[in-house]
């Protein structure tokens, strides 16, 4: 009898211990979830600020269509793929992508920003020096944004992977989260505002 009883707290012990387990996994994959949804928020205030930065632009730099037309497509692909992120963020081939999308948007918009300079009307305009600095202040809000969800991610893929956690990962499909990682000349630096 002390046996079967020994036995039975045993298995309680496990079965509660795989329960704590399981629910810590959906705690932090639900942290990385919000986590991006914050990432997202920026994104999009980012989105909706490039065209009006677009439009004050073209009447001061009408030689440099092409230049327009690219920072928007940049833009434009860079929220198709943020949809397809916060749809699912746990796809890594879509974070990826939006890591991509994220880079050449920032690229585009750095090039968008040196022709502004031989434009001294642009940059005397005063809708494009405001436009301008709440890109720059939404700029320093997604890399806080990121670095939050970056934190979330490593967080839950450290207990995804560790023993014994791991066994109860595997046996209910959590998979590994993806980093939002962007390339390091473009992710590190604020975007130029001159005046």
């Amino acid at each position: 009898m002390i046996g079967l009883l020994i036995f039975l707290g045993v298995v309680a012990v496990v079965v509660f211990y795989g329960i704590a387990v399981y629910n810590g996994l959906v705690a932090l994959r639900n942290q990385f979830k919000n986590a991006f949804s914050q990432i997202d928020v920026q994104l999009q205030r980012r989105y909706d600020l490039i065209p009006n930065l677009v439009e004050t632009a073209k009447g001061y730099m009408k030689h440099e269509r092409e230049t327009l037309e690219a920072v928007i497509q940049a833009r434009n692909q860079a929220a198709t793929a943020a949809r397809a992120v916060e749809a699912d963020p746990t796809n890594a081939l879509a974070m990826r992508e939006l890591g991509g999308a994220e880079n050449a948007l920032s690229g585009m918009l750095s090039r968008f920003f040196a022709l502004a300079e031989a434009y001294p009307d642009l940059n005397a305009n005063q809708t494009m020096m405001q436009l301008q600095e709440e890109l720059s202040s939404t700029e320093n809000k997604i890399a806080f944004a990121r670095q939050a969800y970056n934190d979330a991610v490593m967080h839950y893929n450290t207990k995804r992977e560790s023993f014994p956690d791991s066994i109860i990962a595997g046996s209910f499909s959590f998979t590994a989260a993806q980093l939002l990682e962007l390339e390091e000349q473009e992710a590190r630096k604020p975007v130029k505002v001159s005046f």
